[in-house]
């Protein structure tokens, strides 16, 4: 299997690392400090970043400061949201949930969300990234990458 890596960028200039390979060790705390200490997570309410992408799937660690909105979106895949620090609030049309650290919320695709965050968090998303359209129209890409 080919090795696919992930360049540097103006943005993240300590952003080169492995994204897709036969075997991926991500961790966690290296990447939460690490945009922590970045532009964006200092100038924005929010910060992410891709921590595995291949077709089929794609993780994602994302930072929200208090009161941080994800606003309605609707992705073409299923999801999960494992929140690692704490407390976040998903809404769908007929659910709500709140989430602490070391709760996990799955969710189906094509289902309008959004997520809040009652305290600064750090949760993992994971997407399925085979559904029929492939679009994360939420989930801006020069943020992930």
């Amino acid at each position: 299997m080919e090795q696919k890596f992930n360049a540097a960028t103006t943005q993240r200039p300590h952003g080169e690392r492995i994204m897709d390979a036969a075997m991926v060790n991500i961790d966690l705390r290296s990447f939460t400090k690490q945009i922590r200490e970045e532009k964006a997570w200092k100038e924005s309410d929010r910060n992410a970043i891709t921590v595995f992408k291949t077709d089929g799937m794609r993780i994602v660690l994302i930072a929200l400061h208090k009161d941080a909105e994800m606003i309605k979106h609707t992705i073409d895949g299923m999801i999960s949201i494992q929140v690692i620090e704490g407390e976040i609030f998903v809404t769908t049309e007929n659910q709500s949930a709140e989430l602490g650290p070391g709760e996990i919320l799955a969710l189906h695709q094509n289902i309008p969300h959004n997520v809040l965050a009652k305290k600064e968090s750090i949760f993992l998303l994971t997407l399925t990234t085979t559904m029929a359209g492939k679009h994360f129209q939420q989930y801006d890409q020069k943020d992930m990458d």
